[in-house]
């Protein structure tokens, strides 16, 4: 009986395994390079596959084992490859092109754990004071324990105005920390602005969408109306921003550059450069007319500073690095996530698709982002950070292909560490199952009053509002706009002398 099951299973793994190499020797892995096919590991493979077939506890269909061998094969390149199911694929189109119940964030995974890299403002999510670097443990009652990124975002989108709880991990709590949210349709208000004082603006972009260089530059004129006249100095805040469009990244840098410089350029792993983006309308006018055929000229001289910290990611680490490099601004806060990796959907003949990481970006200095981010001008902690979360802390990410330091996440001076022993990438998520029963229902109680929910809404809206009094990172970026010869010295220029009185003369 058992030598007929092994003869079974002998037949599928030959019928199954000679088809895959038979495909993989006529493709010659579609390389003008003919590489050697690994017959060892192959053979190895098709054993762990027939004594699947014949001896597992559960008879497994051949679609469910290939298909967990190819997700484990994609899955193990870095956090961000990924491979997509038929429906996987199907959603990940609708999500770019429809409108979705969710509830706004980004997430990665990390080491078998989802790990919030930001909540998107004025999201479910955000309003519930969810954090960069907090951990989902579960999703309403199932562990996310070795979930990917992409069942997590399955499980956590659904009908508008449905109910979800997720159970969070906080690296400074020794507690579990249950959050109850109303899954709403996703329309984020990609740029706000305000006019702090006189001459001064104030601009935020919360993700790079496909409007948001005309955005940006309406906001730039109505601040210009408010005062009256051209601003004499700009704050441009990034923070927790976790990226979006290229094109609306190149577009926004090209507000404040030069015309015609590069913004952007990507490497493949031959070290070869590939795409290279630059201020110019074809690489960032997705359909119509140029957005920024208005922008005064003032925006391309005046004084600029960029906020950024450990949410601020990919697209958002582009326009930081541009900026940066041309010393068009001064970069202040805390460093960047450190995503600088280039992802394409590559559609199967089964409707699948896999997602691969096929380049890292590089800044117009030719620096990579990856695992380092953008290092600011001047470095200002936010008091109410507990915790900085970035790609070095994701186990299997890219090195930086230029070495250097990584940085990781890190607790923030002043914070009390954790009781229980935790590293940069895992959080205390002992005991967790045991304590979520607790801490939902004290959740629950604390969430009983009336006004509980109006309170909350009126902290978040305290929150979003820029103000330099109450905002340390903010208060340092105005008053750098405000001095040219600080903002000169951060950037690392000499000041500019004015004119001397008997030049004044000699030109008259």
């Amino acid at each position: 009986m058992a030598k007929s099951r092994l003869k079974k299973a002998a037949l599928y793994t030959l019928g199954a395994f000679s088809g895959m190499i038979l495909t993989l020797s006529v493709q010659g892995y579609a390389n003008e390079k003919s590489e050697a096919l690994p017959v060892r590991s192959l053979h190895t493979m098709a054993e762990v596959y027939g004594q699947i077939k014949a001896n597992y506890v559960e008879n497994k269909t051949d679609d469910a084992i290939l298909e967990g061998a190819m997700k484990g094969m994609v899955n193990n390149l870095d956090p961000h490859s990924e491979y997509l199911t038929g429906k996987d694929y199907t959603d990940l189109q609708e999500s770019t092109t429809g409108e979705f119940g969710g509830l706004g964030m980004e997430i990665s995974s990390e080491d078998g754990l989802i790990k919030i890299v930001a909540p998107i403002e004025d999201t479910p999510a955000d309003r519930a004071g969810i954090k960069s670097g907090d951990y989902i443990v579960k999703i309403n009652n199932e562990s996310t324990r070795n979930m990917t990124a992409t069942e997590a975002v399955k499980k956590m989108r659904g009908k508008p105005g449905t109910s979800i709880t997720l159970t969070l991990a906080r690296k400074d709590e020794t507690q579990p920390i249950v959050v109850h949210l109303t899954r709403a349709i996703i329309k984020v208000k990609s740029v706000r602005y305000k006019l702090l004082e006189p001459d001064y603006g104030y601009v935020r972009i919360t993700q790079f969408q496909e409007h948001t260089v005309s955005l940006l530059a309406d906001a730039i004129k109505n601040l210009e109306q408010q005062n009256k006249q051209p601003l004499k100095g700009l704050v441009l805040d990034l923070r927790d921003d976790p990226g979006g469009l290229l094109n609306s990244a190149v577009g926004v840098s090209a507000v404040f550059l030069k015309p015609g410089v590069k913004v952007v350029s990507t490497k493949n792993r031959d070290k070869k450069e590939g795409m290279v983006l630059k201020a110019i309308p074809k690489d960032y006018v997705v359909k119509g007319s140029d957005p920024l055929i208005n922008i005064s000229d003032e925006m391309k001289t005046i004084p600029i500073t960029v906020l950024v910290n450990s949410g601020t990611a990919s697209a958002s680490e582009i326009v930081s690095g541009a900026l940066q490099d041309y010393k068009r601004a001064v970069i202040v806060g805390t460093q960047s996530f450190g995503k600088g990796s280039v992802q394409t959907v590559i559609p199967l003949s089964n409707g699948g698709a896999v997602k691969l990481t096929t380049a890292l970006y590089y800044t117009p200095n030719d620096r990579s982002i990856q695992a380092q981010g953008i290092v600011p001008d001047v470095e200002v902690k936010d008091k109410n950070r507990k915790f900085e979360s970035r790609e070095a802390d994701l186990g299997g990410h890219l090195s930086n292909p230029l070495g250097g330091k990584e940085v990781n996440g890190e607790l923030l001076s002043g914070q009390k560490k954790t009781t229980q022993p935790t590293t940069a990438s895992e959080p205390a998520i002992h005991n967790m199952d045991d304590n979520a029963d607790k801490a939902s229902t004290k959740d629950t109680k604390a969430s009983t009053p009336k006004n509980h929910k109006k309170k909350d809404e009126d902290d978040w809206l305290t929150r979003r509002e820029p103000n330099p009094a109450k905002d340390e990172q903010l208060k340092t970026a105005l008053d750098l706009v405000k001095d040219p010869v600080k903002w000169n010295q951060s950037l690392g220029l000499a000041a500019k002398k004015p004119a001397k009185a008997t030049d004044k003369k000699d030109k008259k």
